[in-house]
């Protein structure tokens, strides 16, 4: 089926395996979804893929989905943190009426190797409707970590998060850095993102 601008898109992409116990989804993404015959593929990005497209793509563009918000409620054992100390990192919870803006790329599908490891500590995906505004939206992917991954955090109180990502560092830099990152990302594209900014505004309050 082809999207409002005449490309085509998967459809019916929805995946079934369930969470896998341990951290590493790639074995459980990569059995998600079948791409055959699909050309390119709309991958939504609300974390650290907003401000750091590392693979290949043909195009991008701001893009909103609905009925879930954006909290930094994922632990990172592999990127900002380490398996002694996780970071927190961003993950989509549902939220009846909420809306997530973030960045949307159009991938070919040979590129989900790449993100599956990338997006490999607990993150399945799933599929989604995108919203480009002007009334245009299509169908499309996006990394989900669910309350019953290994590697949940869950809630906590904003003065709490902001204590544990000032104390966490992995492999791919400071915590820290990832959600000032994050948060200077979204003001640029112009979104109100309550949660990342309070988190955002208390690390900068931090001493050191």
């Amino acid at each position: 089926m082809p999207d409002s601008r005449g490309r085509p898109v998967p459809v019916g992409l929805q995946g079934t395996t369930a969470a896998p116990a341990g951290h590493d989804t790639t074995a459980a993404n990569r059995a998600r979804q079948n791409f055959d015959g699909v050309a390119s593929v709309w991958l939504f990005g609300y974390g650290s893929l907003i401000y750091k497209a590392d693979f290949p793509y043909l195009e991008r563009r701001p893009a909103t989905i609905h009925g879930w918000s954006r909290r930094l409620w994922q632990g990172s054992h592999d990127h900002r943190g380490t398996p002694a100390n996780p970071g927190r990192v961003a993950t989509l919870v549902a939220e009846a009426g909420a809306t997530c803006t973030g960045m949307a790329y159009r991938v070919a599908p040979a590129t989900f190797a790449q993100l599956d490891f990338r997006e490999k500590n607990g993150y399945l995906r799933h599929v989604v409707q995108l919203d480009f505004g002007h009334g245009e939206s299509t169908e499309g992917v996006v990394y989900i970590a669910a309350p019953n991954n290994a590697a949940w955090l869950g809630p906590a109180s904003i003065a709490a998060i902001a204590r544990h990502v000032a104390a966490a560092a992995g492999p791919s830099g400071r915590n820290r850095d990832y959600v000032l990152r994050l948060a200077d990302a979204l003001h640029a594209l112009g979104v109100e993102d309550p949660h990342v900014f309070a988190v955002a505004t208390a690390l900068r309050e931090l001493p050191g």
